[in-house]
């Protein structure tokens, strides 16, 4: 039976969850199920193979590079011609793969036929999973090279060294001054391929040596060392041609190993490979660098006491800022430029309205956008009658989408569900903007195809940590080896550093995923949720779950003290949050959430057409206890004075019933700008619209009402306008 049968016949034994998992890691992320016959097609595919060979962790991707080594001298290199191949013709033994990886020893020939069933189930190791090892044409194409086996030494003398290089080698070597290249070489050659002496030869070499050598082939052949320098020799040559560079490599057990040809030139400037007849002698055969277990946490790692209460702190602050990030929006939509992007003065603006640095708005921006809270509208333009030109290009601003109102009558922990769900499968990492990038913006489209992958092996490194301690902060390195085992193609991809790996985990505690060192529960379930593929299906019904029991239930009730600050433990829901906004100021948050009270506040609950006893009557509801009587002074105080200049709709007129205010308002310095000019006793007309004159007003510290043209005062409301959600 074929390779694509058997294939179609196994995947007929998994359930449709693991079908989907597969489809998933391939790049497909559906909710039906697939035909096995169809699936089993593309699986044997090169645009499938690839993104699952990127998905292995590092022993899966030295297995399947041992198997493609071997089939490469069993059944010589493979073509570009991989579609209408069986696999089955490059089949190779199991027991010669585990020779390669583990030779005789038990405990690591256990680990390698583990790790071929864990291929197996991610369909790279292919049916009938027996004494045969298979797997895709795409893995003998790619990863053939990847075994840290060194090449032959008569290739790498041949292309790297001229004849000077080559007799002294021989010279150190002991063999007689010979007249021409080839005998010297012959000589070197036969040396090296002679298992018994090379052996000899190392035997005799200092114990620093022998040790670097057996580390250094241990896990591949090559090495970044100074001890060759480029030949600046004439004329047009195919390889690069090398010279030992005067005073050695600085590392005298490198130096003797470049001095005895053990390691010649690789090819890429400052880079040495071991031939691999040298490595074969001694390692006592082909072997092909293994690292089944990833590397251990630090030992004696302080404890992570707190963690938790800081990442609650963290997930409430988080939401909190991205509420009033988004609201800022709904009253004042900013605009996408034209080279793209937010403008910086817009940034700058709903950054000072969430109470935020400018790098946190523009994150907060980016997440809700990709949470589909925001999104982008072109406002229409017009033709005007007649115009058969070129239309002006129109004016995109940023408004919230029908999904916002719906996300704000949800429950807190609903609400962050729905952003960490959206964090964990965004495709960029906001907060790491190299400084070659220029200017950073909002509002930028997620592109970076390894920012998931290095997520998820930051946070397998993190779980990793044992329970009750964290990592301190100088323990970026062992998490950046750590995620170097779990994604190590992504890893080497994206040259991961630590800029970019401090961004990822700095977004991970802004959200409440980590905290201390450590991962939360959340973090946990997010870790969780990436190797199942359900981040990319359904997420928030497990972040619900563990949000829940991190965070105290959302409170429904406020502590009103003396001076004017409202204090509510933990979350408020969405409507005491609702009014307490509208009525005052966050002044901090945390594991508490405090507001302030003042008049200004308070004149801007008049402004959205709150009365004062009402006003009271709602404050009181909230309450835990009685108001206090600074609170009911303030508001009666400042409902007395408000509404005592009106401001007419008519383009724009003030009116007032107090002619001293009047003749006040007409000589203020403040309000020179807005050109007052008395027509009557009580009113004023104004130079500048509305909106203008009552942000003028307010600004010199007085308390204006908005009136229609028939004598009604209007309710200033924020804006209502949304845009469909993109799905």
């Amino acid at each position: 039976m074929s390779t694509p049968r058997l294939l179609t016949t196994w995947l007929r034994t998994r359930s449709p969850d693991e079908r989907r998992l597969l489809l998933a890691r391939v790049g497909f992320v559906v909710d039906e199920d697939i035909p096995p016959q169809d699936l089993a097609r593309l699986l044997l595919r090169r645009q499938a193979v690839v993104p699952l060979v990127r998905f292995c962790t590092l022993p899966q991707r030295q297995v399947l590079a041992a198997v493609a080594w071997l089939a490469a001298q069993r059944h010589g290199p493979l073509g570009y011609h991989l579609e209408g191949d069986d696999p089955a013709s490059r089949a190779v033994p199991r027991a010669d793969v585990l020779d390669l990886l583990a030779g005789p020893c038990l405990d690591r020939r256990t680990a390698a036929d583990a790790v071929l069933d864990q291929l197996a189930g991610m369909a790279l190791v292919l049916p009938p999973h027996g004494d045969q090892v298979i797997v895709p044409g795409a893995v003998h194409l790619d990863l053939a090279g990847e075994t840290g086996l060194g090449r032959p030494a008569a290739e790498l003398l041949a292309a790297h060294f001229n004849p000077p290089e080559v007799h002294a080698i021989a010279e150190v070597l002991g063999f007689p001054n010979a007249r021409v290249r080839e005998v010297a070489e012959r000589n070197v050659l036969g040396l090296l391929a002679d298992p018994e002496r090379v052996r000899a030869l190392v035997a005799g070499a200092p114990a620093s040596v022998r040790d670097w050598l057996l580390r250094l082939v241990g896990h591949g052949s090559r090495l970044r060392t100074h001890a060759y320098q480029v030949h600046s020799g004439y004329g047009y040559q195919h390889n690069v041609r090398y010279v030992v560079r005067p005073g050695g490599s600085g590392d005298p057990a490198t130096d003797w190993l470049v001095a005895h040809g053990l390691l010649l030139p690789a090819g890429p400037p400052d880079v040495a490979e071991v031939p691999f007849e040298v490595a074969t002698a001694v390692l006592g055969g082909p072997r092909v660098p293994f690292t089944p277990d990833p590397p251990p946490p630090p030992d004696d790692l302080p404890g992570a006491d707190g963690a938790e209460g800081t990442a609650q702190a963290a997930a409430t602050s988080a939401l909190s800022q991205i509420e009033r990030l988004l609201a800022a929006c709904v009253d004042q939509p900013p605009t996408l430029r034209k080279a793209g992007g937010l403008a910086v003065r817009d940034t700058r603006r709903i950054a000072k309205a969430a109470g935020v640095g400018e790098d946190l708005a523009r994150f907060w921006i980016d997440l809700a956008t990709q949470a589909e809270l925001l999104g982008l509208y072109a406002e229409p333009v017009p033709r005007p009658k007649g115009h058969r030109g070129r239309l002006p290009e129109p004016v995109v601003n940023l408004l919230p989408t029908t999904e916002y109102d719906t996300w704000l009558k949800r429950s807190p922990v609903e609400r962050l569900a729905r952003i960490i769900g959206t964090w964990a499968t965004l495709p960029a990492t906001y907060t790491h903007w190299p400084a070659e990038a220029g200017t950073p913006v909002a509002l930028t489209e997620p592109t970076d195809p390894h920012a998931v992958s290095l997520r998820y092996a930051l946070l397998e490194a993190l779980a990793a940590v044992p329970p009750g301690r964290g990592l301190p902060p100088d323990g970026l390195h062992y998490l950046m080896l750590r995620a170097a085992w779990h994604r190590p193609h992504h890893v080497s991809a994206a040259r991961l550093g630590a800029e970019q790996a401090g961004a990822i985990l700095r977004e991970a505690g802004l959200l409440g995923v980590t905290a201390g060192g450590a991962l939360t529960a959340v973090g946990h379930a997010v870790r969780d949720l990436l190797v199942s593929g359900e981040a990319w299906r359904s997420p928030e019904a497990a972040l619900t779950t563990a949000l829940s029991a991190m965070l105290p239930p959302a409170q429904a009730t406020a502590r009103f003290q003396a001076d004017l600050t409202a204090v509510v433990p933990g979350m408020p829901d969405p409507s005491l949050a609702e009014l307490l906004d509208g009525v005052a100021e966050r002044e901090s948050e945390g594991h508490a959430v405090v507001w302030r009270l003042s008049a200004a506040t308070v004149r801007r609950a008049f402004d959205q057409g709150y009365e004062a006893d009402d006003l009271l009557a709602r404050l009181a509801e909230a309450a835990e206890g009685p108001l206090p009587q600074t609170l009911e002074y303030l508001v009666k105080d400042t409902a007395r004075v408000h509404g005592r200049i009106r401001v007419v709709r008519s383009g724009c007129c003030l009116r007032a019933d107090d002619e001293a205010l009047i003749e006040e308002l007409a000589r203020a310095q403040a309000l020179r700008a807005l050109g007052l000019r008395k027509i009557a006793p009580t009113v004023l007309i104004s130079a500048a619209g509305e909106e203008e004159t009552l942000a003028r007003l307010r600004a010199a510290g007085y308390a204006p009402a908005l009136e229609s043209e028939t004598g009604a005062t209007v309710v200033e409301r924020a804006g209502t306008r949304r845009v469909p959600a993109r799905s």
